[in-house]
């Protein structure tokens, strides 16, 4: 949908607001006529500024004048303008509000667009497997984790191929990330071609999926919280260790239990992906960094 830019004389001059559905999502501050200063870890001099908070992120940083720019960038930091601050952080809300912006009206958009060269697939897909709505929520999932939908005509292929087994959009869903997993695994991958991950203990994985059964079978979901606090206490060290060390927080658990330990950790780590064995290419290199285990 179309961005809106409005001035609203109730915000502070340098304030601003984004809002998804007239709801705000986000807020910022920025400074005209100053530059935002980061520190990427290999800053050799600190220069004076005004301290902020980087607002897409939530790093540290400081607002400095133009004067300090050359001077900032030769010691380390990453500068940027007030404009580019702005634009990363929309882009940011975009990206991670974007299942709510696909309705099924884009959905069919989408599709409308690639009719044409794929119809034999579009045809077989909907409306005879799915609707259009079945197919809009296959692609709110997959949005909510982060993975991009622009390979639309693989999707649907999936789903095609699987629809006339099940309803289950939860299953449809695993099946079509695994059908993406040459593109996920391209997610994942660092410079030099290594994913490395946090991965489950097979008790962990045993014990969610006789919790995951029996919640089947009760209609609720039920866990220890002192086993939540637990898989917290050590995903939080886990993380820490791995951002720090600059590479992508990764978790990697069987298929069977993705979707539950998923929704276990979202709270805790939303941006963090829990990816199954099957979401990866077996020729990929992948170097586990820890592992999350029942601690007795």
């Amino acid at each position: 949908p179309p961005i809106r830019i409005r001035d609203n004389m109730q915000l502070a001059p340098t304030s601003y607001v984004i809002k998804i559905k007239g709801v705000e999502i986000a807020n910022g501050e920025i400074l005209p006529n100053y530059y935002l200063a980061m520190d990427p870890g290999i800053v050799t001099e600190p220069v004076e500024g005004i301290p902020t908070t980087e607002p897409a992120f939530g790093l540290p940083a400081l607002w400095i004048t133009e004067a300090q720019r050359d001077q900032a960038e030769i010691a380390g930091y990453t500068v940027v303008d007030p404009p580019s601050v702005l634009a990363t952080h929309l882009t940011e809300i975009i990206k991670s509000h974007a299942y709510e912006l696909l309705g099924r009206q884009e959905v069919q958009s989408l599709i409308n667009n690639i009719k044409d060269e794929y119809s034999v697939v579009v045809n077989e897909l909907i409306p005879n497997l799915m609707t259009i709505g079945e197919v809009q929520k296959v692609l709110v999932n997959l949005l909510k984790e982060g993975i991009p939908i622009r390979n639309l005509v693989t999707i649907l292929e999936s789903l095609a191929d699987h629809a006339p087994l099940t309803k289950d959009l939860e299953y449809l869903t695993e099946n079509v990330r695994q059908a993406l997993s040459r593109q996920i695994t391209k997610m994942v991958q660092a410079d030099d071609g290594i994913i490395r991950v946090i991965t489950v203990d097979p008790n962990l994985e045993q014990m969610l999926l006789k919790i995951q059964k029996e919640a089947k079978e009760s209609g609720g979901f039920s866990m220890d919280p002192k086993l939540i606090q637990n898989i917290y206490d050590q995903l939080g060290e886990l993380i820490k260790e791995v951002t720090a060390s600059g590479y992508q927080p990764v978790i990697l658990c069987s298929p069977a239990i993705r979707l539950t330990f998923r929704r276990l950790t979202e709270r805790l780590a939303s941006r963090i992906m829990v990816l199954s064995y099957n979401e990866i290419i077996p020729e990929a290199e992948v170097h586990s960094v820890g592992v999350v285990s029942v601690n007795q």
